[in-house]
């Protein structure tokens, strides 16, 4: 071989690496933004690849994502918003109210797909439902839609419960519409409700110690993804407490908790995943009609209801998603 020719095929050869390590770096780069931690959270982040395979997006091949986890420390967002809008990434995936908000409010050019609880066009998210506008769109999960049924539920597996307490995260602007839910539920059936606040490790423990003082005969947890996060810790204490709790989310229950009822979670982060690799594609969010959630599940773990003594009504099975044994 001459010698010319062995340096041409060198360094063709050394051209090879960097020509995929370039391709690499120009895949487009989509970040998700989620309260909570990665663990609780592993069933939902499947589910979101899941939306974008359906795109023609596949993780590491076409797009790379970028996980971003608050767990709780919602002052850590503005400089992480800020950060993904100076490095200019393709789209903000955000899951939830505070997050999305936070989002809008951070860029209008970067792309934005959101899942919330409530009406987006009440958050200011969107213009309208049909016509989002701007550089924002997504799904609503309907948390105030399924806070009334979820409470009614509660009360069908513990029909002798008069005062029953609601445990709440004060920094998630959800918690009005749980509360306003759960007091026209509450009302309808007559009973009494005990408001707790929690946002924090050590807060969960407090309100559980109040609690166990002042015995109320149920327990409803709000849906929130810190209280997701702190699912076996819930579980734990309810236990110890000896009392019925009902959850928003299906791995609350299988950590322990007796039942849970809510938006399929699941579908959800697909259904953001879904339009993520649509404005990858070159959709604008503008055209891309908000979402309404129109899966929902009912999660009943048999094995807490003996423990509690509870005989869960045929009615309740009949309809259940899920049972665990």
């Amino acid at each position: 071989m001459r010698r010319r020719d062995f340096i041409t095929l060198v360094g063709s050869a050394a051209a090879i690496p960097l020509a995929a390590h370039a391709q690499q770096q120009a895949l487009p780069l989509v970040a998700f933004v989620r309260d909570g931690s990665p663990e609780a959270n592993a069933r939902y982040v499947a589910a979101f690849r899941k939306g974008l395979n359906e795109s023609g997006y596949v993780e590491g091949q076409n797009v790379t994502v970028e996980y971003h986890w608050l767990e709780g420390q919602y002052d850590r967002l503005t400089a992480l918003l800020a950060d993904l809008v100076r490095r200019q990434v393709a789209v903000i995936a955000t899951l939830g109210n505070v997050t999305s908000v936070a989002a809008k409010a951070a860029t209008s050019a970067i792309p934005i797909v959101f899942a919330v609880g409530e009406d987006p066009v009440k958050l200011g998210l969107v213009a309208s439902l049909a016509r989002p506008g701007g550089n924002v769109t997504g799904t609503n999960f309907l948390v105030q839609e399924t806070v009334a049924k979820r409470f009614r539920l509660l009360h069908e597996l513990v029909p002798k419960a008069a005062r029953v307490a609601v445990l709440v995260n004060p920094r998630n602007s959800t918690t009005d519409t749980t509360l306003r839910g759960t007091k026209e539920a509450a009302a309808a059936l007559g009973l009494q409700l005990q408001i707790l606040n929690a946002s924090s490790i050590g807060e969960i423990d407090a309100a559980f110690a109040t609690l166990a003082r002042e015995r109320p005969d149920a327990l409803f947890v709000g849906g929130d993804a810190f209280f997701v996060s702190r699912a076996v810790q819930l579980a734990t204490l309810a236990a110890h407490n000896r009392i019925p709790a009902a959850y928003s989310q299906r791995n609350q229950v299988a950590a322990g908790g007796l039942m849970s009822y809510g938006t399929d979670f699941g579908d959800a982060f697909r259904q953001v995943g879904a339009y993520t690799g649509s404005v990858l594609k070159g959709a604008k969010p503008a055209d891309l009609p908000v979402l309404q959630s129109t899966k929902f599940e009912l999660v009943i773990n048999l094995q807490t209801a003996r423990v509690l003594g509870i005989e869960v009504p045929p009615g309740i099975m009949s309809i259940a998603d899920e049972v665990i044994e």
